[in-house]
């Protein structure tokens, strides 16, 4: 009897241990956090409530900062929303892949030099998180490729997708926040694993789609804020429901939380376009009426007012909580290596990506920028459609150059931080010098997109064309 008793309980301590060993290796996945990045669409840096907009709301993106950092100076890498993706996508400056504007069509790619859609051999943040071990999903807006026979989503290197601007293999419609329902879907099905999400919302980008619970709420503004003040509504909301559910689900302290948008504010039209396109559900850009809180420029434009943009970080128990950052400079080509040093993964073997990681800034401590940013602007068609046309900052510096006017502009962005002053007539050797690293930059730079990223059909009218 003493023996079987002594088989049992080594039976029992045996279960014991494997299942310490289970719940070991389950801490050990726990330990990779989860990363949700969310992107918006033609928000302007005033347009948050604690940015100081004069008319918008968004209580959850001010709860969200007063939890985290909100970074002054952070700047996308173009000023219009397809290459602005790219830099997040790939850790490197869009100009690296060809892509100058945002996709269109074959006719308008040729002319503008650029590819029909994003390379998927192209170094790829989801991908290198996917082969690390995250469970990986994209909802809302895609826009890296616009031609029938583009790659689908999956084939960069996500799970699950479903998007519009898109392959249209999983589409969804662009407002009433479906991006955030699949969002909420894919959180909840992979919430025992790492997962890392891109949540690219519509909001609040042309065509807009305002909700009447949001119009009755901004009852008392005028027409054209309070269209534009609904959209942004829509948004934050969309900010909220995601914080809510990884908070439901016990997840809020191993999840970084991003927001950011891939540019400034759209243009404002007059009164013609309250219709965004005929024959269209939607309205247009009469309601465009986005706040840069003061900054130079919008939308289309290398200014302040195009590229820097809100940035706020939320990671409870590694971002303090309630910090405003003016002093790191920071951008978007930053994001990929700095998501996976926050994941722990290593950057791919002979990579060496135009961002660097800014995690120090993110908890904190501070970061001191070491490599310069550059930016490439050729405004459609028209190579000088919206001046300037290239641009870099190094330090407390920023040049922008218009190629074809030979015009040189710098501001001293330390003392100048919306960029009202031009001091380059004080500073020829800072011209000189910025303009010595532009066109080294210039020279490395790709010639022609790569042939994985061209369409059969264009590939077929190039072969004939050189006969």
């Amino acid at each position: 009897m003493k023996n079987v008793s002594t088989i049992f309980c080594a039976i029992l301590l045996l279960i014991a241990n494997l299942a310490a060993a289970s719940a070991g290796l389950a801490a050990g996945e726990r330990s990779k956090p989860n990363i949700v990045f969310i992107f918006g669409d033609d928000w302007g840096y005033g347009d948050l409530g604690i940015h100081g907009s004069t008319f918008c709301q968004t209580p959850n993106l001010d709860r969200m900062a007063s939890e985290g950092i909100d970074f002054e100076n952070f700047t996308v890498n173009s000023p219009v929303c397809s290459p602005s993706r790219v830099a997040v996508m790939t850790g490197q400056f869009p100009t690296r892949q060809c892509i100058h504007q945002h996709f269109q069509g074959i006719k308008a790619h040729i002319s503008r030099g650029m590819p029909d859609w994003l390379d998927p051999q192209a170094p790829m943040l989801p991908r290198m998180l996917q082969e690390a071990g995250y469970k990986t999903g994209h909802f809302g807006k895609w826009h890296l490729g616009s031609v029938g026979d583009s790659p689908v989503e999956s084939e960069y290197g996500y799970d699950r997708f479903a998007t519009f601007n898109g392959s249209n293999v999983n589409p969804i419609k662009k407002g009433g926040l479906a991006s955030v329902d699949h969002a909420v879907k894919f959180i909840k099905e992979f919430k025992d694993q790492p997962f890392f999400v891109n949540l690219w919302l519509h909001e609040a980008h042309l065509a807009h789609f305002p909700q009447q619970r949001y119009l009755e709420q901004f009852k008392d503004l005028d027409e054209q804020k309070r269209v534009y003040a609904s959209i942004i509504a829509e948004g934050d909301e969309g900010v909220g429901r995601i914080l809510g559910l990884l908070k439901e689900l016990g997840l809020d302290q191993n999840t970084l939380v991003v927001f950011s948008t891939d540019n400034g504010p759209e243009a404002t039209r007059d009164e013609n376009q309250k219709i965004h396109r005929a024959g269209e559900e939607g309205l247009g850009g009469y309601y465009s009426v986005g706040e840069t809180a003061g900054l130079k420029g919008r939308k289309r434009s290398l200014f302040s007012g195009g590229i820097r943009v809100p940035f706020i970080v939320r990671w409870p128990g590694v971002v303090p909580a309630g910090k405003t950052d003016s002093t790191s400079t920071l951008t978007a080509v930053d994001l990929l290596p700095t998501f996976l040093a926050a994941a722990g993964v290593a950057l791919p073997d002979g990579f060496t990506p135009d961002g660097q990681n800014v995690l120090p800034a993110f908890k904190g401590e501070g970061f001191q920028r070491t490599k310069p940013i550059f930016w490439e602007w050729k405004g459609g068609d028209k190579q000088n459609f919206t001046w300037p046309t290239l641009g870099i900052q190094d330090g407390r510096w920023k040049l922008l150059v218009g190629t074809e006017t030979r015009q040189v502009e710098l501001y001293d962005l330390e003392a100048d931080w919306r960029e009202t002053k031009n001091v380059s007539a004080d500073h020829p050797e800072v011209v000189q010098r910025l303009t010595d690293q532009l066109a080294a930059w210039k020279d490395e730079l790709p010639k022609s997109p790569s042939e994985n990223s061209l369409s059969a059909a264009r590939q077929k009218q190039t072969k004939n064309s050189s006969k």
